[in-house]
């Protein structure tokens, strides 16, 4: 029987039925079946040892692409599983998915894995990869399934398919040579040996069976992976600088803030990092004001049943945190914005002539996080959002959706941010409205970008559940990605709370909403800039710009009079008058990131002058106290 295979350029040509891709590859050439590690066909990843049987589109997937470095990792997990079990007999396994960066495993021992085991284990991961044990793939009932991890002692493997899996349903099965065996659904790659020698092992956790804490403790290896050495070495690298730029250690070196238990997921800001903090708000408040919007302030707890009626509770509720005092309605802490902003615009017959009406808070809103996905800045559970919200007309909305992707890029632009790739999320499975109007939402959104000319990456089903959205993804200066600005455009939820207008028909009419962030959450930006400039911020962004140091405590009343000046000028300056040497005040203060020190001695003091010595340069430029005031305050400006 013969059936026809169709490939990526169009061409159609015929095949026996039941040959595989790897075959395919390998008669069209040798070079590229050894670079092919898996195959997508019909759009689904596919061994390339499986058999095709029907019509069929057929794509070769090399190494090189997204697709198949999902299948190495996966390939490593099972890898390090057969490894584990083969030094450690009586070891259970469970379940090892592939990660954004490689693979875990969950096993369940007794005894607790070592640092010395995981070096013993990636030397015999790596002895199964030469041996290039050959991967295949079985297909058994039910029974026989549990029968066998019964016998093996694999007694999660057996729990899982007995109470998991349907009776009549079969079971996928991979072997790695003839003795070691998992149940996965795949794919694989045809042998060990294609996984390569891109991994290395790096920690150990705990974990729970089926993610239950009343269920049996288990023990999680963790392992990185990649699809060549020199990636492999690059994300260590990488690894080994952010470790550097951490900014929950910048941020106690530099006093700036801090966590505790008492408020889990809230920050602690100190005086420092709040200067930072409210330096990014005046910034981005001055960008709005530039732009046409109007600043409000909406309660922080609203009842319930407006978060039933925007859908928020339907869908969103187990991250919301609401009060519970008896006799009493039930309050919920706003996670978001929105809905309160729609209660301001309905205030009052509005007119078409008032659309656009771009209105902005800097809201906190809350949201449970778990404890374990809490991370410094970056993961909180309480955060200010540089928030907006646009009411349009259906024929305003490419233009508003233009003009806010021009003030983002331009606003990423001054923190330095250069290199922005924007992903359109269209609609997820859960979602309130009808198609059409997604349609309209999703088609608006990707003419804007088409109108400037910038590319973007659609993401099936990723949108809010209330309208599709762009995410701006900033790259760092270490090469990793941010999610950080969003444009969502939404049909559904100015209708769903009453927001209406009367048009130029003299009708009333539910405007558009675009919910708009361009830093998101202020937290985040804060840790996210932090991490990107190593500590050392912009000066205009700077806790302290300008540290004032007399050489001699002669001139200790100058340095006073020098930071007052400067104060004056609007520059956030210290005067250090300690007794120590003037060497030890520079050393302290530039391990402080202070981008400016201001030297002072008698001839200074005389002279009226200051010695200004910059932040990683070894010049030194004397002007005068005024000139100083008047530089120092302009370079200030840059950003805010």
């Amino acid at each position: 029987m013969s059936i026809q295979i169709t490939f990526p350029d169009g061409a159609v040509k015929p095949f026996d039925a039941g040959i595989t891709a790897l075959a395919i590859a390998q008669g069209i050439s040798p070079g590229l079946a050894k670079k092919t590690v898996v195959a997508k066909v019909n759009g689904q990843l596919w061994d390339l040892t499986r058999p095709i049987t029907a019509d069929s589109k057929l794509e070769l997937i090399t190494r090189d692409k997204p697709e198949a470095l999902e299948v190495i990792r996966h390939d490593g997990a099972h890898v390090m599983a057969q490894a584990v079990q083969e030094l450690f007999p009586g070891t259970q396994i469970t379940f090892g998915p592939s990660t954004d960066s490689g693979f875990y495993y969950d096993f369940a021992r007794a005894e607790s894995f070592t640092d010395a085991d995981l070096e013993k284990i990636e030397q015999r991961m790596r002895h199964i990869v030469k041996q290039d044990l050959p991967i295949t793939r079985e297909i058994w009932p039910h029974d026989k399934a549990i029968a066998h991890f019964e016998k093996a002692g694999e007694k999660f493997k057996a729990e899982w398919i007995r109470e998991g899996i349907a009776a009549d349903a079969e079971i996928s099965i991979y072997k790695q040579g003839e003795q070691w065996l998992d149940m996965c659904m795949g794919p694989h790659l045809p042998s060990t040996g294609k996984l390569g020698t891109a991994f290395k092992l790096t920690k150990v956790s705990g974990a729970y069976w089926r993610g239950d804490k009343n269920n049996a403790q288990l023990q999680r290896i963790y392992g990185i992976c990649f699809a060549n050495d020199e990636d492999l070495k690059n994300y260590i690298k990488q690894q080994e600088e952010a470790e550097k730029r951490d900014h929950r250690k910048l941020g106690r070196a530099l006093d700036l803030f801090h966590f505790q238990e008492d408020a889990p997921g809230s920050v602690f800001w100190h005086p420092k990092g709040w200067a930072v903090f409210q330096s990014l708000i005046a910034y981005v408040r001055k960008n709005l004001i530039q732009n046409g919007y109007q600043e409000v302030n909406t309660p922080d707890m609203m009842d319930r049943s407006l978060w039933e009626k925007s859908g928020h509770w339907e869908n969103y509720g187990v991250n919301m945190f609401t009060t519970a005092r008896d006799e009493e309605r039930v309050l919920a802490f706003k996670p978001m914005n929105c809905p309160g902003h729609v209660q301001v615009f309905n205030q009052g017959l509005r007119s078409y002539r008032e659309l656009p009406l771009r209105i902005s808070e800097f809201g906190k809103v809350h949201r449970f996080e778990p404890s374990g996905a809490l991370h410094g800045l970056l993961r909180v559970r309480s955060f200010t959002q540089d928030d907006g919200h646009i009411f349009c007309t259906p024929e305003q909305l490419l233009e508003e959706a233009v003009v806010f992707c021009r003030m983002t890029l331009a606003v990423y632009k001054d923190f330095g941010f250069d290199d922005v790739r924007i992903k359109l999320s269209t609609r997820p499975e859960k979602r309130i409205g009808d198609d059409a109007l997604w349609d309209k939402a999703e088609k608006a959104l990707a003419d804007s970008l088409d109108s400037l000319g910038i590319p973007f990456t659609i993401f099936e089903g990723e949108g809010a559940f209330y309208g599709p959205k762009l995410e701006f993804v900033l790259r760092d200066a270490i090469g990793r990605d941010w999610q950080c600005g969003t444009l969502q455009a939404d049909f559904n939820l100015p209708g769903r709370l009453g927001a209406e207008y009367v048009g130029d028909d003299g009708a009333k009419h539910v405007p558009v909403m675009l919910h708009r962030a361009m830093l998101g959450s202020l937290e985040r930006f804060t840790g996210i800039l932090i991490e990107n400039f190593a500590g050392t911020l912009p000066y205009w962004l700077s806790p302290v710009q300008v540290m004032v140091a007399p050489i001699v405590s002669d001139a200790d009343g100058y340095a006073i009079e020098v930071r007052d000046a400067l104060r004056k000028a609007g520059i956030r300056a210290e005067a250090d008058t300690s007794n120590e040497k003037i060497t030890y005040k520079i050393r302290e203060h530039s391990l402080q990131k202070i981008p400016v020190i201001a030297v002072v001695g008698r001839k200074e003091a005389e002279e009226k002058t200051v010695t200004l010595r910059r932040l990683g340069s070894e010049r030194q430029e004397m002007l005068t106290l005024a000139d100083a005031a008047q530089t120092l305050a302009a370079q200030g400006m840059i950003g805010g």
